[in-house]
């Protein structure tokens, strides 16, 4: 049993014009506070993660992950708040006191912005990137950093504000300085904001096959300001995000099957019951390949010199040099099966029609070619 001279000496005794025994009440209320926080923490990520992961919520997953990003020296902060607002204090330290909640729960509120920034990040890389690339999106990590400036400024303010800094001017000299930032750097501006709009729009991605005006190669890095393509020639191209968006861009990588269409031309005496047979004799040519599919063979027109025939066929496989196999696979079938037929492949041509001149007696004589007068 505790003494009477003792709870005396404690009743008695002042800190800082503070009771002993409130001190040592507003203590006991801050561990209580800081256990109890951290218990009820605990229990509840521990059932809402159990949970999460039954329902495969990946909302309730994204709150858990968030809720355990909680500053435990923030906590421990909270709770001294707690503990203090069982004491008397001077309405100085109060209106402190009432500052620092809100301070520590701005902190707390950034901290929990950051995580779940960190954990939509990492969702949307996981989601976008292509498997086996080890490279992380510039345009990934530029939305990252945008998003965290933007957390940790309006979180300044606002403690600013709180603390009763007049953030006014300073808002509008930001809004000043940035508008004069933005002039100076608006080309750099602009790649950044291209290589936003290639990581949202998505035109391509590493690992690529493009084509880019003249240029032709596989897609090596797309950076902040820049994307590099290494070409069919072996060198690395680098354009600027702006300069790539401007163009018109082929991508490749969404190719299942190549639709191909050529032609040829036969000789102008070809028999008509030849020609008929002409079409019949492609589409068995195409139809032998299994990697191709037969479309359609046709008399196309009259030609200047020829007979021309369009043959259309579907590659079924986005591989170029399977394309070229079948395609020497057709024309040397063709060469054979026209040359059986009696068909010859024709080649430009001109006939010239040469009038012969009146020799020199019938000019004298007056005998002319019909139609033309002697003078």
């Amino acid at each position: 049993m505790i003494s009477s001279p003792f709870m005396d000496w404690i009743q008695e005794t002042t800190f800082a014009g503070v009771p002993l025994w409130s001190l040592l009440v507003a203590a006991t209320v801050a561990v209580v506070t800081f256990v109890a926080i951290m218990t009820l923490l605990h229990l509840l990520t521990g059932r809402a993660r159990t949970w999460a992961t039954q329902t495969q919520s990946l909302v309730a997953l994204a709150v858990v992950d968030v809720l355990e990003g909680t500053s435990r020296a923030l906590v421990l902060v909270l709770a001294v708040l707690v503990g203090l607002g069982m004491l008397q204090l001077p309405p100085r330290w109060e209106s402190r006191v009432a500052q620092l909640w809100f301070v520590a729960v701005a902190l707390q509120m950034g901290l929990w912005g950051m995580r779940a920034i960190g954990i939509g990040v990492q969702r949307y890389l996981a989601r976008h990137t292509s498997k086996g690339m080890t490279q992380v999106s510039a345009s990934a990590t530029l939305m990252s950093w945008g998003l965290r400036t933007l957390l940790w400024s309006i979180i300044a303010l606002a403690v600013l504000s709180n603390l009763g800094v007049n953030i006014t001017a300073f808002v509008a000299s930001l809004g000043v300085g940035g508008i004069a930032v933005a002039l100076a750097v608006q080309n750099i501006l602009g790649d950044l904001f291209a290589s936003l709009a290639i990581a949202v729009d998505k035109p391509f991605e590493v690992g690529d096959f493009v084509v880019v005006g003249n240029i032709a190669g596989t897609v090596q890095m797309i950076g902040l300001k820049t994307t590099r393509i290494l070409s069919l020639q072996g060198e690395q191209v680098v354009m600027s995000n702006t300069d790539i968006l401007k163009q018109i861009i082929s991508n490749y990588r969404p190719m299942r099957e190549r639709r191909i269409v050529f032609g040829f031309k036969v000789r102008y005496d070809t028999p008509p019951e030849k020609l008929e047979a002409i079409p019949g004799i492609v589409k068995s040519l195409v139809s032998a390949q299994k990697a191709l599919r037969f479309d359609r063979a046709h008399f196309k027109g009259f030609g200047d010199s020829a007979l021309e025939f369009e043959v259309v066929y579907i590659v079924q496989g986005p591989d170029y040099g399977l394309y070229m196999d079948m395609q020497q696979a057709i024309n040397l079938g063709l060469m054979r099966e026209l040359a059986a037929l009696g068909v010859e492949f024709a080649f430009p041509t001109r006939t010239v029609h040469v009038a012969s001149l009146p020799s020199a007696d019938a000019l004298a004589t007056g005998e002319l070619l019909p139609g033309v007068a002697a003078h």
